[in-house]
């Protein structure tokens, strides 16, 4: 869906110029005659990965937040490397990068968009079979733990608040439905 009549964005500033984010000011105009600012985040995409080892277990990551200010349990993401680079690209390499497996066989399962009030952020969302043990490849400001958990520790989890990043909820309850009969 394309922008309304109703609603024209008549200017974009560049407020803020970050190294994932770009923070713009948008001036919008309605219909009726009234203005208003709102606020944009532009980010370029990531992709996250659902790593299945042979026994079903996933594997997890744990890392530092720092907008939350502590660590927290995640599935492996990470953003895209270009706007262009397909996302089974990033999540293919995230995966490596942060829990030291690699994978032939990734399989998308949802997009997301994060924020949509403020962000047009996208996370394309892969499942990874096959896993063959690699090495960790952590960039230099990455510290990050790895531990497989089964599907009901994972759930468990999320229902008491442990877990509560958007893309791991949904790509976790994604993957029970899809692929957990």
């Amino acid at each position: 869906m394309e922008m309304s009549e109703e609603i024209r964005r008549v200017k974009r500033e560049l407020a803020y110029h970050g190294t994932v984010v770009d923070v713009y000011k948008d001036y919008m105009e309605f219909a009726n005659g009234s203005t208003e600012e709102w606020d944009y985040i532009h980010h370029n995409g990531a992709a996250a990965v659902i790593p299945v080892m042979e026994d079903g277990r996933i594997l997890m990551v744990t890392q530092f937040r720092n907008a939350l200010d502590r660590y927290t349990l995640e599935i492996p993401a990470g953003k895209l490397d270009t706007k262009e680079e397909p996302g089974i690209e990033c999540a293919a390499r995230e995966l490596e990068e942060e829990t030291g497996y690699k994978s032939e066989n990734l399989e998308w399962l949802i997009t997301l968009r994060t924020t949509v009030a403020i962000c047009n952020e996208k996370i394309d969302i892969f499942v990874a079979k096959d896993l063959m043990p690699s090495k960790q490849k952590l960039d230099e400001g990455e510290y990050v733990t790895v531990k497989a958990y089964t599907l009901k520790e994972l759930k468990e989890k999320i229902y008491s608040g442990e877990i509560e990043d958007s893309k791991t909820v949904s790509a976790v309850l994604a993957y029970a439905d899809k692929y957990v009969k």
